[in-house]
């Protein structure tokens, strides 16, 4: 086959090892901008081409100094993990493979570690044997699919066909949530046609009211959608599944969970708790790339009723692979064409197994706890949260002073929260996703905020 393979992957390999190697020590956050990358760059396209190997180190020597060290143990923004051997290599072998994972009989290697990836899956997050599982972007397309299902399934029972049809001239379909919901669930319901959804009361933690879901729903007629929420954003905290998807099933309503990174406590029989009931749901959406520390992109998409997904997102044409009894890959998300994305979510299991992923989740609710007692030991500081999980919201004595605090650490590289406004207060957020956050990244982190603090005023 033409091409210098070898002379490019070597070059990719020992630039990719040289990154991943000074994780651990590197300063967090990017030194050049966008337009000082484009200048390294050249912003002119040659006439002429170059050697592979040559633009691959020439690549890495310009973007390398505009890369933030989002794998680091100590960033904890975005609810970003690292990424586990495994799962890497096996990306690196998605792109070598080049497989369009989407129809069985073509591609039916990667179609084979994807649909165990899913059953995996199922089997870890205490979800129904032979629900759907679709392998998407991330979270937000991951709820796309998800309502997309269940807009379609709502509207059928109530006679309308949006397949055939469409939205216009449909019953009125109502979307419920949290008012703490996310943004990425609130992005899916526009692109789902659903609008924003309408806000239910929720409790200083940012969980839903169910009694409060209950008279939402009781007092208005019509079809539902409600989206509950596993693992609020700034707290960590968890719906209560058992009470409030009864009160959505009682009303007829289609119940959706939002479980981006919080879904996979499911997996740890110490966290378990925190999701009970969810699998009563009729769809859950996550993203591998948060809590298991895959690369991205890494969504899923989990429906109960295979068909309903199947009839929402599924494509047919003459000179497409005819449709059989089984459905196919392509009826699980919004794309015809993807990269086999599944591959390295069923690395990252194989190479934890089912003990490791719980020892994974455990350590990063412990690493959370570390962080937070050692925030409340600093003069003026406090944490605002109830740590149930991940998520550690914390304060200074006012807001100017929080968001100094925030700035400075970002800048000062040792350390990357995201700064963020919760419950009328401005907050730092620690979100604890890197399986090596480690006591060492711990003490390492506390030490930076204790210098901060006093470097803002703060104590």
């Amino acid at each position: 086959m033409p091409g210098d393979y070898e002379t490019a992957l070597d070059a990719a390999h020992a630039l990719a090892l040289a990154w991943l190697q000074t994780m651990p020590t590197r300063p967090i956050a990017p030194v050049l901008t966008i337009d000082q990358v484009k200048d390294r760059l050249g912003r002119d396209l040659a006439a002429g081409g170059a050697p592979a190997g040559t633009v691959v180190a020439q690549l890495a020597d310009a973007v390398e100094p505009g890369l933030i060290a989002m794998q680091s143990p100590r960033f904890y923004g975005f609810v970003t993990g690292g990424t586990y051997p495994a799962a890497l290599g096996a990306d690196w072998l998605v792109s070598a493979w080049d497989q369009n994972a989407s129809f069985r009989s073509t591609t039916p290697g990667v179609v084979a570690v994807e649909e165990l990836a899913g059953d995996w899956l199922c089997e870890l997050l205490g979800l129904p044997p032979g629900a759907a599982v679709g392998f998407t972007t991330g979270a937000t397309s991951a709820n796309l699919a998800c309502l997309l299902s269940a807009r379609n399934a709502v509207l059928r029972a109530e006679g309308w066909d949006v397949e055939q049809d469409g939205l216009q001239g449909a019953p009125r379909l109502r979307l419920l949530a949290g008012a703490s919901v996310h943004g990425s669930l609130v992005a899916a319901g526009r692109m789902a046609g659903l609008g924003l959804p309408r806000l239910v009361e929720v409790d200083d933690q940012g969980r839903i009211d169910p009694d409060a879901l209950a008279m939402v729903l009781a007092g208005e007629e019509g079809p539902a959608i409600v989206a509950l929420q596993a693992g609020d954003v700034h707290s960590g905290a968890f719906d209560d599944f058992t009470r409030s998807i009864a009160a959505a099933h009682a009303a007829g309503a289609w119940v959706h969970v939002d479980g981006a990174f919080g879904l996979w406590a499911a997996a740890s029989p110490s966290l378990r708790h925190l999701v009970a009931g969810h699998e009563a749901a009729d769809s859950w959406a996550t993203d591998a790339h948060k809590t298991l520390n895959v690369p991205y992109d890494s969504g899923v998409a989990i429906v109960r009723d295979p068909a309903a997904m199947t009839a929402a997102l599924g494509q047919r044409a003459a000179y497409l692979p005819e449709g059989n009894a089984v459905p196919e890959p392509q009826d699980r998300t919004v794309e015809l064409s993807r990269r086999a994305r599944g591959v390295p979510i069923h690395a990252a299991l194989r190479a934890l197994g089912r003990d490791g992923v719980a020892a994974l989740l455990d350590g990063l609710v412990m690493a959370a706890r570390a962080l937070a007692d050692g925030f409340d030991a600093i003069p003026g500081l406090e944490v605002l949260n109830d740590v149930a999980f991940t998520q550690v919201c914390l304060a200074g004595p006012d807001d100017t002073r929080t968001a100094a605090l925030g700035d400075w650490l970002r800048a000062e590289g040792t350390t990357w929260p995201s700064s963020s406004h919760w419950r009328g207060r401005a907050v730092v957020r620690f979100s604890v996703s890197n399986y090596g956050t480690d006591d060492q990244a711990v003490r390492q982190t506390l030490d930076a905020v204790r210098r901060g603090a006093q470097a803002v005023g703060i104590g």
